[in-house]
Order: structure tokens, then C-alpha cells, then sequence
């Protein structure tokens, strides 16, 4: 591991004086690359999955594992995506003159080393590797067991592609040791990693809170809510939460609970129940009354990220009580209200404490790519440095340049 940091540390100088032009031909380089190699990371990806049903993976997380020729496609388009966007580096953000003549100005710059730490989604090997190259970074990589054979197929893709444009290949570094104590190794490579970015689950974010003595940004749960207000269309309302549960329940920004107001409860709760087909849906005891299908919700329900074809559902008084559940249990990723009252939309928008607050739309919607960001590495639940979706802005910090003319402090 200190072997690997020492090489991505020295990559990242190389990458951190690189011009724009050089790291847009290293990505579209990966993506042709990509392309071409398509059948290796397939066959490669095949070996992944195969030993994940073979060990009774659920259905979700294989979702989460599998490639195919379409998803390898939209991976290329990634990179070639980010290489599209404008470069941040070197962006002044703001600058000013002292009285004594001093120019002030204060410029965006590379982290330097991001290191990302990331379960069974191959994806994120090229979407990392791809925003923290354009934002001037080294990617250090740690991936899953479950999908080894696929991480190291796309991460030689990579490598090549970024060396066809003479950057150091180590800039995209994957470390191959996937046991649990090479994971506490790499969160501890204080001095080499100024970032690191952990992408999974709670035992995963246990383990960073736990072990990390590098900083680092969490990609938190996504617990998400839907609100369905009084003054809710229920045809709206109806639709947005179908697509914020089934649309891919697999993901962070899957809507977990549905909170109804008791005035429109009798009337939506039926007809949502419907809509939300093949969707196991554990209520309160008025939900229960109301939808006959639905089971007892225990405890555990209001606070559990299912990631799956499951939803609580709560019967709420008022907005107060509304705004009171979500910020008891919600884990300050997304959360929405429907409804046609102005008053009840700005008090939610301003009392609920989470990354993304939405009127009237899909928790879907929070993600790098629909924000216009492109490709994202995370969505941060936290609030310094980075929240909300992690794009090439949030994987750069700013200095300070100072240019004077001999002045010298009094």
C-alpha cells in the first residue's frame, strides 16, 4: 500500500501541471480504449457475477454488479462527457486590491490525490477516475471483492488510455488487495490521499468514521421522503412517487418513505397503493386500515434504506409533523413535497435540513447528471467541504495568490 501511494502521489503532480487539452485526449483515449476492449470487461464482469449468484447475492446488488454492452457504452459516453465539460483548474472565484497595492486573488486547484473507496458497482471506476482526472487529481482506487475481476479490467483500460496521452499511468491506481485490512490501510495513507470518498453502505461509512485518519467526504444513505401535502394534485403526487421508488430502487436517491396528510390520506393512499405495483409497503396503523396489502411497519422501518421494492408509509397530521419526521429520520440526502400550497412548499424547502430539497418533482432527480454537472463521484450527506452531488467543482479547493510589488508589513 505505501508503495502504491508513494506512485499515485508522484502521478498527481504530473496531473495537477497538465493542460486541459492534455487530460481531454488522456479520456477520450480511455473511452476509445473502452470501446474497443469491450468483450475483456465483459468476460471479465461475467466472472464477477457469476461468483455473486453462486453466493446467493440478492437480486439488488447484482443490479448494481452487472455490465453489459449498454452500460460499458455509457461508460465511454462518460468519459468523453467529462471531458466535454469546462476545465475548473485555475478558475479565479473572486480577487481584489489592498490599499497598499497587493493584488488578491483566489484561484481553483487540484486536491491533489482523491482516493475513492467504493462496493460492487464497476461504473464508478471509470466515472472517478474520469472526474478526478479533469479536475486535475490523481484517482486512487480501492473497489469491492465482489466486483475485482471488472475493476481491474476497466482500470487497465484507463491506465493505458491516460499514458497514449503521456501522463503518468498512475494516475488512475487500483488497489487489487481487497481484504478488509488493506481497506484500513488505504484510509490511512495520511500524507497521500487529501481526499477520500467512500461510496457504499452503512458497514462501509462504519468502517471510514471508524478507521480513517485521512479527510474525507461521505457519500451517505439515501433515506429520501416524499411528502404528499393537502393541498397535493394527487395525479402529480401519484406519479412522482411511482418514479421516485420504482424508477431504479436500487439507488441512493430512491424515495424510502411516504408520508400522506391525514385530510387526503382515505383518497391517495388506494390509489398510490395500486400504482406502486409489486411494491411491499409497510404503514402505520392507518395505512394499514386504509391499504389492506400493506403490513405493520416496525421501528426499524422509518429509518432503513431499502434499496429495494419496499416503502413506509406514514399517515401525518399536519406539515409541522411532516417536516418533524423527515428531519428525525431522514439521513439529509433528498426529500420532496407535493404540493399546490405556496406557504407549505417554502417552509419545507427552508425548514427540512437535507442536500436537496425538491417541490413538485422526483428524488430521482438528485444526481450529477441531471443537476448538469455530468458524472458525479458521490452525493455528499455532509456539509463541509462538499454536498449535495460531487462533481469536478467539488473535487477542487482553492489558494490564495498574492502578487505585490516589494511591499513589506509594518
Amino acid at each position: 500500500m505505501a508503495e502504491l501511494g508513494r506512485r499515485v502521489k508522484a502521478a498527481a503532480r504530473s496531473v495537477a501541471a497538465a493542460s486541459s487539452a492534455t487530460k481531454d485526449t488522456a479520456l477520450h483515449a480511455a473511452a476509445d480504449l473502452l470501446e474497443v476492449r469491450a468483450d475483456d470487461v465483459l468476460e471479465a464482469n461475467a466472472t464477477d457475477v457469476a461468483r455473486a449468484e453462486h453466493d446467493g447475492v440478492s437480486p439488488t446488488v447484482i443490479d448494481r454488479l452487472r455490465l453489459d454492452e449498454v452500460r460499458v457504452g455509457a461508460m465511454a459516453a462518460g468519459l468523453r462527457q467529462v471531458a466535454s465539460l469546462a476545465d475548473p483548474v485555475g478558475e479565479v472565484l473572486d480577487g481584489w486590491v489592498r490599499p497598499n497595492g497587493l493584488r488578491i486573488s483566489r484561484v481553483r486547484v487540484p486536491l491533489g490525490v482523491v482516493g475513492v473507496i467504493y462496493e460492487n458497482r464497476p461504473n464508478v471506476t471509470s466515472d472517478a477516475a474520469a472526474l478526478c482526472l479533469k479536475a486535475g487529481n490523481a484517482a486512487f482506487l480501492r473497489g469491492s471483492s465482489g466486483a475485482i475481476s471488472s475493476n481491474v479490467a476497466i482500470a487497465s483500460v484507463l491506465r493505458e488510455g491516460v499514458a497514449k496521452a503521456g501522463l503518468p499511468a498512475d494516475a488512475v491506481t487500483l488497489v487489487a488487495d481487497t481484504t478488509r485490512e488493506a481497506a484500513v490501510a488505504f484510509m490511512r495513507q495520511r500524507g497521500v490521499i487529501d481526499c477520500l470518498v467512500p461510496r457504499g453502505g452503512p458497514s462501509l461509512i462504519a468502517s471510514i468514521l471508524e478507521h480513517a485518519t485521512v479527510p474525507y467526504v461521505i457519500d451517505g444513505d439515501g433515506n429520501c421522503h416524499v411528502y404528499v401535502d393537502a393541498a397535493a394534485d394527487l395525479d402529480m403526487a401519484e406519479s412522482v412517487v411511482v418514479n421516485a421508488k420504482t424508477q431504479r430502487p436500487s439507488v441512493c436517491n430512491a424515495a424510502e418513505t411516504l408520508l400522506v396528510h391525514r385530510s387526503v390520506a382515505e383518497r391517495f393512499l388506494p390509489r398510490v397503493a395500486a400504482a406502486l405495483d409489486g411494491v411491499a409497503l409497510l404503514g402505520d396503523p392507518t395505512v394499514c386500515d386504509l391499504v389492506p396489502s400493506a403490513q405493520p411497519a416496525d421501528d426499524e422501518a422509518w429509518s432503513t434504506e431499502f434499496l429495494d421494492l419496499r416503502m413506509a408509509v406514514a399517515v401525518v397530521d399536519d406539515l409541522d409533523a411532516a417536516i418533524d419526521h423527515v428531519n428525525r429520520f431522514s439521513s439529509g440526502h433528498s426529500e420532496a413535497i407535493i404540493t399546490g400550497d405556496v406557504l407549505a412548499a417554502e417552509r419545507f424547502l427552508a425548514e427540512v435540513d437535507a442536500a436537496a430539497v425538491l417541490l413538485n418533482a422526483s428524488t430521482r432527480f438528485v444526481d450529477g447528471e441531471e443537476f448538469g454537472f455530468g458524472a458525479e463521484i458521490g452525493i455528499s450527506t455532509q456539509k463541509l467541504h462538499a454536498r449535495g452531488p460531487m462533481a469536478l467543482r467539488e473535487l477542487t479547493t482553492a489558494k490564495y495568490v498574492v502578487r505585490g510589488a516589494g511591499q513589506v508589513r509594518g
